[in-house]
């Protein structure tokens, strides 16, 4: 691998090495097999493929079906009438019985036109924030093969992010929608709670679980929520505030800088957009969430911002575990479930702990919500990183995953908690990740804010490309010159072992310039770095026809 490195800018020695490259990565390429044989061509999403075709379109003068021509996937926690639910467990679907009737919500997607094409992969009993599942398969993150969807809706994630279906269900009930779409690139939306119906799907925490969903274009995004939420279709049009959350974007490694530069560039030729303002959210609510001192971190400052985002989620974490525990501990006890080692930590813990003070749980989501309200009105949007970190590699040792899920948490608790919509939307890449911002209204304008999407997102995306692919350079001769610029990016990106960051910059050179064995041999060197041998092996047989004087 070492005389790779050292040769990456020669096509002909990389030809040379690529046999001995090959053979150290035996071991790798073995199990790249196992997994390309597992999960075909679905990336691992499904755990069953089916297709329930919608209700016929009603005569005139009834409106023509809305989401006709749409297809879409539920995770496996969704009842579909005579199909037994699995809740991401075999030994849950082993002691359950087919379920009598569907899901309200897939019933009217199925209603106004969608096909619904199989049930996902999803974490056990809708724990966990990796995506990981040791019974059904992780499902491969698209964006970054090597590294954790998210979950717990990670099969629903991937099924859109790979171009499966063209939109997906899950539940959200600490970030199980927003996580993995963050991971995946995609957009997302967690509505108000209560404003879609949970008829017929497993409850984790019922005064956390939304249904939310997922898709890749804010108009298919927008025809859900309509369909979902029962949107009047007009509505005033109203003034927009947003509102940056500095200490969340402290907390995160999303580049607050580019953030704001996106979202100002892309507001600027829009009407009814105010200038943007920023806020110490965990100041703002050590103030009005007065339940929270109880949660608090007695060893820290009772001021200090950030010790009360800390106990935000804490107070979230312990409502789900009541209330799991309230649904679900005759099942756990007669069973006992075969678990992730993780899963069945959380589980014992949540069945094991007897929690004093159960109003003040419930106090602090009706003290979040008013302050919500008070700090949104009927115009604010809160605008915060939805990660704190990029997705852990599979794999990952525990304590990296461990820190990086307490940080997800703190994010997703001021959704979760007080009840507001969130949308998630991607912000393209950084150093080869995904990374995307959530914005947060009050609860019941889920309308204004899906309007917010479908009315920046266009903007959004020519300030995303305009960063991403700066106008090319000229050279002396007043030839463009920016595949070179990328390649040695790419090169730079590659000696600071940041290989999906090379992956990409190579990848934008060969759009540029398609006919450089020097660019494919490049990214061949990467994605071997990356565990993808497939692509690995493509780019040097490409390589090699490109360059007639290599045998």
């Amino acid at each position: 691998m070492n005389t790779v490195k050292a040769n990456i800018k020669n096509p002909k020695v990389w030809v040379l090495v690529i046999g001995v490259t090959v053979a150290v990565g035996m071991v790798a390429a073995a199990e790249t097999r196992r997994r390309k044989a597992k999960f075909k061509e679905d990336f691992g999403a499904f755990v069953q493929r089916f297709q329930i075709l919608p209700f016929p379109q009603p005569p005139p003068p009834a409106a023509k079906q809305t989401l006709a021509g749409l297809t879409f996937a539920i995770n496996d926690i969704f009842e579909l009438e005579d199909y037994v639910t699995g809740f991401g467990n075999p030994d849950w679907a082993r002691t359950h019985e087919a379920a009598e009737k569907t899901a309200v919500t897939v019933t009217a997607l199925l209603k106004n036109g969608a096909v619904c094409v199989g049930k996902t992969v999803m974490g056990e009993l809708g724990f966990g924030v990796s995506g990981e599942n040791i019974h059904y398969g992780t499902p491969i993150n698209p964006e970054m093969p090597a590294h954790v969807p998210g979950g717990s809706s990670s099969g629903s994630a991937v099924a859109v992010a790979a171009g499966l279906v063209d939109f997906a269900l899950g539940t959200d009930t600490i970030g199980c929608i927003r996580i993995p779409a963050a991971f995946c690139g995609l957009l997302s939306y967690r509505p108000s709670h209560g404003a879609v119906s949970t008829i017929g799907i497993l409850p984790n925490s019922q005064s956390l679980d939304t249904v939310g969903w997922l898709a890749r274009d804010p108009s298919i995004l927008l025809r859900v929520g309509h369909t979902l939420l029962k949107l009047n279709t007009v509505e005033p049009r109203r003034a927009r505030r947003l509102i940056f959350a500095d200490d969340l974007f402290q907390l995160s490694k999303v580049p607050k800088q580019k953030a704001e530069v996106v979202i100002n560039k892309a507001i600027e030729n829009l009407s009814g957009y105010q200038p943007q303002q920023h806020i110490n959210f965990g100041q703002h609510i050590s103030l009005n969430v007065p339940s929270l001192k109880g949660f608090l971190d007695q060893s820290t400052n009772m001021q200090n911002g950030i010790s009360n985002l800390k106990a935000l989620s804490s107070a979230m974490v312990s409502l789900q575990r009541h209330e799991f525990k309230t649904n679900h501990e005759d099942w756990v006890k007669s069973v006992e479930p075969k678990l992730a080692l993780d899963v069945s930590d959380n589980l014992l813990t949540a069945i094991n702990t007897t929690h004093e003070n159960i109003k003040a749980l419930y106090d602090i989501r009706k003290e979040l919500r008013a302050c919500m309200q008070i700090l949104l009105k009927d115009d604010g949007i809160l605008v915060i990183p939805t990660v704190a970190d990029p997705p852990s590699k599979l794999n990952s040792k525990k304590r990296d995953t461990v820190e990086s899920h307490n940080r997800a948490l703190i994010l997703s608790s001021i959704a979760s908690m007080s009840g507001c919509c969130q949308v998630t939307i991607p912000l393209g890449k950084n150093d080869g990740c995904p990374i995307s911002v959530s914005f947060i209204t009050f609860h019941g304008g889920d309308k204004f804010l899906l309007d917010t999407v479908l009315d920046m997102y266009s903007s959004l995306k020519e300030q995303i490309n305009f960063l991403s692919n700066p106008a090319p350079l000229k050279d002396a001769n007043e030839n463009f010159d920016a595949s070179e610029l990328l390649k040695e990016k790419g090169n730079a990106a590659y000696k600071g072992k940041q290989w999906n960051k090379a992956v990409n910059y190579y990848s934008e050179a060969i759009k540029l310039n398609g006919k450089n064995a020097t660019y494919y041999s490049n990214r061949a060197a990467a994605y071997l770095q990356l565990g993808c041998f497939q692509k690995a092996e493509e780019d040097c047989n490409m390589a090699i026809s490109l360059d007639k004087k290599v045998n």
